[in-house]
């Protein structure tokens, strides 16, 4: 039997105290199926590996020479530095700010978590909580689907997670003026600022020493911009620390499908917002493919779940990624005239999230 506890007031407050320098809390709910100090203490942070057992028999974490013959290069180079550190008996390279033993890591969803709280687990800090807060995720049925997925993972890892209030309507409020801004522009800047904002607070409210953001381990995100709201968010408080680190490695690619492969995560097809939705559907609709679809078991594009760690691996390449995104301010120029949107659009037609060299040709829907 789970216990919920409510810590914070469930009234909602007015825009304003975003936009504010401390803004207040809204409904929190805590999950912790034992005590934190169970899952917690050094030695059980340092024993977190163990908790997430590896199934896959295509690719294993910690002997990593065990690939498919024809395994992409960037595959096998990654697997071999994992079997080089396991080897030499090194968890982690994830090194936590000075003086840092309790970390609050903001998540965006189960995939990009998995690694992530891997690592840090492995680290030389007490704690790791998860705190999700993503108002931005659309429609409220997505936003479910994210969240009972990744508190599911956190139950199953025993990890404490937090489930804060889904505040959509002053997401949309602080967005104004934004609505046709490209992916990585203004209005991811300021969907990672207030999410970051929340996170700062509530971890100043309940003694954390530092937060940090699943949102830094995908390279569909702009690293910088991403670290750029954490390091405000956390400046706004004396002590507390924002945990910037190399999140986005083949290495850590490799082991976030791996891992999302293993539990059989929910894969999504966009990004979360009304309006990552709205472009991503339209380029699709402009190329001829399946508009995206909400829940259930098949997917618009490609495969419903992870199942494959090299296929879902490979689609996040830098190099796909870079060229995807090589063309978005021309999009975004485009503004209202919606005529004008679509035939910008095209210029997606053919940029795949995918390394066609690879022979991989399917799923085009990994974010």
């Amino acid at each position: 039997m789970h216990l919920f506890r409510r810590t914070l007031s469930s009234i909602r407050l007015p825009t304003r105290f975003w936009k504010s320098a401390h803004p207040r809390p809204t409904l929190t709910l805590l999950l912790s199926h034992r005590s934190p100090r169970h899952y917690f203490s050094s030695k059980a942070c340092t024993g977190c590996n163990k908790a997430m057992p590896t199934q896959s028999s295509k690719l294993s974490y910690s002997e990593g020479g065990q690939l498919p013959s024809d395994a992409p290069s960037w595959a096998v180079a990654a697997s071999e530095r994992i079997r080089e550190k396991m080897a030499k008996g090194l968890g982690t390279t994830a090194v936590p700010p000075e003086g840092v033993k309790r970390v609050l890591l903001h998540s965006c969803c189960a995939p990009c978590s998995g690694a992530m709280v891997e690592e840090m687990c492995a680290s030389k800090v007490d704690e790791v909580v998860v705190f999700f807060y993503n108002p931005n995720i659309h429609p409220k049925k997505e936003y479910d689907i994210r969240k009972e997925e990744n508190k599911r993972y956190c139950e199953k890892i025993g990890v404490t997670f937090i489930d804060c209030d889904y505040d959509s309507d002053n997401w949309y409020e602080r967005m104004k003026g934004m609505e046709f801004d490209p992916e990585r522009g203004r209005r991811c800047t300021e969907c990672f600022d207030m999410r970051m904002e929340r996170t700062a607070l509530y971890a100043v409210e309940n003694g954390f020493d530092a937060i940090a953001t699943t949102n830094a381990t995908s390279r569909w995100k702009d690293e910088k911009q991403v670290n750029g709201s954490g390091f405000r968010a956390a400046a706004r408080y004396e002590g507390l620390k924002y945990w910037a680190y190399d999140w986005q490695t083949d290495e850590m690619t490799l082991r976030k499908y791996e891992i999302s492969a293993n539990e059989r995560f929910y894969k999504q097809e966009y990004c979360g917002c009304s309006y990552s939705l709205r472009d991503s559907n339209d380029w699709r609709k402009a190329n001829g493919i399946p508009k995206i679809q909400i829940g259930g078991e098949s997917a618009g594009l490609g495969e419903r779940y992870f199942t494959d760690p090299l296929v879902d691996a490979a689609e996040e390449s830098q190099d796909v990624v870079d060229e995807f995104f090589a063309q978005a301010n021309e999009i975004a120029e485009a503004g209202r005239d919606v005529k004008e949107r679509k035939k910008r659009l095209s210029v997606y037609k053919d940029r795949r999230k995918n390394e066609a060299h690879d022979g991989i040709n399917n799923g085009l829907n990994n974010w």
